[in-house]
């Protein structure tokens, strides 16, 4: 059993002996949009909802990275389906309206993967603490670059905070390192503007030393338009991060160094049981941090 498999199987042995205590709850989950990251977490509360038979929940998710017309449809009509409690990876903080709506009507809500700034009516925020995890992938750059090095970055959607947050930390974890950042745009976390971001960037700086994707398809993207370009594998540094989408393979091609993951299911269990325990009316933490590590091709496997 590898040490991420550890983690779930004994949250979720905790989980089941909570169920006991949950009375019948109805509860929406909405994830962000269609990515394996986001697939991993509405599995994580199907087998919650598995272990706790009192707990019925209704799923769905977003079309994009910024479909918000989408999600507050489901806010609205889950709330008129009945729900007690709404688990939400928010896309965009005019969701925040929705979500008003829905508290009004008694529902409670717990944010998962990144806070909505400003709006404080959350039951919980069961996230990886981005800026600490960014800090991660910065330190392994610092590492591996020396002063003066030019670095490109892929940024997720500029203004959410959970991704700008993943920039930030990079840039904190590189120490007192001084390198040229040669550029810096937004992918809407998608591997189609990650190869074209990281296309312009090689094109413009022949001598590129690395590139960091605050995404995983994205980081993906990078690692295509690398090998695209006919570029070695050992002659631009590139890390990313959630450890999702293609870079499971770029890593095994020597094209991606490394990149930073998350715990999609341990976050989803806990927002999960985060908003049951709010239900109930039990006090819960309004930060629960899900945890981050760092993927090398030595250590893959463990997280798998």
């Amino acid at each position: 059993m590898t040490c991420l498999q550890l983690v779930v199987r004994l949250a979720i042995w905790g989980f089941t002996a909570f169920a006991a205590l949950a009375a019948d709850v109805k509860l929406g989950f909405i994830p962000k949009f269609p990515v394996p990251f986001f697939a991993t977490m509405e599995n994580a509360a199907k087998a919650y909802a598995a272990a706790n038979p009192g707990v019925e929940i209704i799923y769905g998710q977003g079309a994009s990275a910024t479909d918000v017309e989408g999600q507050i449809a489901l806010i609205e009509s889950m709330s008129t389906q009945g729900v007690q409690g709404i688990a939400i990876t928010p896309v965009d903080p005019t969701v925040a309206s929705a979500l008003d709506k829905a508290i009004a009507s008694g529902v409670k809500v717990v944010l998962m993967d990144n806070s909505i700034p400003g709006w404080d009516k959350a039951a919980a925020l069961a996230t990886t603490d981005n800026y600490n995890a960014g800090k991660i992938a910065g330190q392994y750059l610092k590492s591996v670059l020396s002063a003066g090095d030019t670095l490109g970055i892929l940024e997720g959607v500029p203004g959410v905070p959970a991704l700008d947050d993943r920039v930030k930390g990079m840039l904190e974890g590189l120490g007192g390192l001084t390198v040229e950042v040669v550029g810096r745009s937004g992918t809407n976390c998608t591997e189609e503007l990650g190869i074209s971001v990281a296309e312009d960037l090689l094109t413009a700086n022949p001598d590129l030393k690395a590139i960091y994707a605050a995404c995983g398809p994205p980081a993906a993207g990078a690692a295509r338009a690398i090998k695209n370009a006919g570029i070695a594998p050992d002659k631009v540094v590139l890390v990313g991060f959630d450890f999702c989408c293609g870079e499971e393979e770029a890593l095994t091609a020597g094209v991606e160094d490394a990149t930073v993951a998350q715990f999609p299911a341990k976050m989803a269990e806990l927002g999960v049981d985060a908003l049951v325990r709010a239900i109930s009316g039990e006090d819960v933490p309004s930060l629960i941090d899900s945890g981050a590590a760092l993927v090398t091709l030595e250590n893959m496997s463990d997280f798998k």
